[in-house]
């Protein structure tokens, strides 16, 4: 009896700890940011270029170390924000080393910096409600909005435009679009990234050398719109074929099953197919026991999802619960994945 006692426990224990880790694996899609702006596939011509820079990737976990924006207005730059930001810590230590041999920044330039809630008033005014420009910029924007909403009780839902996601639509024959990546193929010196207000400048030509690419390629930057933006037909797992000279053999998602659910930002649901099966991934329709990534997009577009989860959504976490290895993931964590080869 008391045996039968225990490893209930235990099964509730189980099912408490594999809730808390789909609640967190979720917790950074748009699902969960009530009127969050939209991804626009557009060369604008006044914005405000965003980057910000962090103690991880979790929006929810990690803090904002600094905020950057550039302002243009008819392609002139007008102003600049920059500021460094003191995360909470007991100790003094801000920062572990690999922040700081990545970005520069060290415990000592964060000790003195302003905390975020005097900070982020200003940044906000600063872009106003400008449309925002960024690379992943989907990164950038979860962070803001999140802290926007703990700090300031307000929403944050400025449109953007995703640098990553026009060159995704521009260059699909490209493997990598990071920042690095873009900065390489234009011949952009990229020795100063990874401070944000550096990473600004930088996002800030390649925007540039993307709307001449456009031009370049479709005639127009409007023609280049028009093709990115238009609506495909349903695509299923088996209109995906994998040639061999594109198999990626070394990839993360090599025999990996992978289904997608919602509208995806920076790519079409084709795109990320073939880019499953040219890293050696198998496509799915269907959430099964098979499954072992559940990509998620954005559901806010569809009419018949009434509690912002799809019935993909709903199948995988039923699935987790029961102790099955599958992993539901936001659209950004699929794209990092597609780097570590």
């Amino acid at each position: 009896m008391h045996m039968a006692v225990s490893i209930v426990k235990i099964l509730n224990l189980k099912t408490y700890f594999i809730n808390i880790f789909i609640q967190r694996s979720i917790a950074m899609t748009k699902n969960q940011r009530i009127n969050k702006g939209n991804s626009l596939l557009v060369f604008p011509t006044s914005f405000s270029i965003i980057d910000i820079e962090t103690t991880g990737l979790s929006p929810r976990y990690d803090e904002i170390i600094e905020l950057s924006a550039i302002k243009v207005i008819d392609g002139s730059v007008v102003d600049k924000f920059t500021s460094l930001v003191q995360p909470d810590s007991s100790d003094g230590i801000y920062i572990d080393s690999f922040i700081t041999e990545l970005t520069g920044i060290t415990n000592e330039m964060l000790a003195s910096a302003p905390k975020l809630s005097s900070v982020l008033p200003d940044y906000l005014d600063f872009i106003g409600n400008d449309l925002l420009v960024g690379h992943n910029v989907n990164f950038d924007i979860n962070f803001i909005y999140d802290k926007t909403e703990s700090l300031l009780s307000r929403t944050f839902s400025n449109d953007f435009v995703d640098t990553m996601r026009i060159s995704r639509r521009l260059h699909p024959e490209f493997q990598h679009h990071r920042l690095s990546d873009l900065c390489e193929r234009y011949d952009i010196d990229y020795s100063d990234a990874h401070r944000s207000l550096s990473d600004c400048v930088l996002t800030m030509k390649c925007l540039s050398f993307l709307f001449d690419d456009a031009k370049q390629l479709y005639g127009s930057a409007e023609k280049f719109i028009q093709h990115a933006s238009s609506k495909s037909k349903s695509v299923r797992a088996s209109d995906i074929i994998t040639t061999s000279d594109s198999f990626m053999p070394d990839s993360p998602l090599r025999d990996k099953v992978i289904v997608f659910t919602g509208t995806l930002d920076t790519l079409t649901r084709k795109e990320a197919m073939q880019i499953v099966a040219n890293h050696g991934g198998i496509n799915a329709d269907n959430v099964t026991q098979k499954t072992n990534y559940l990509v998620l997009g954005n559901n806010d577009y569809c009419s018949t999802i009434k509690d912002g989860k799809s019935r993909k959504q709903k199948r995988a976490e039923q699935l987790k619960l029961s102790g099955l290895d599958i992993e539901i993931i936001p659209e950004s964590v699929f794209l990092d994945m597609l780097d570590e080869d």
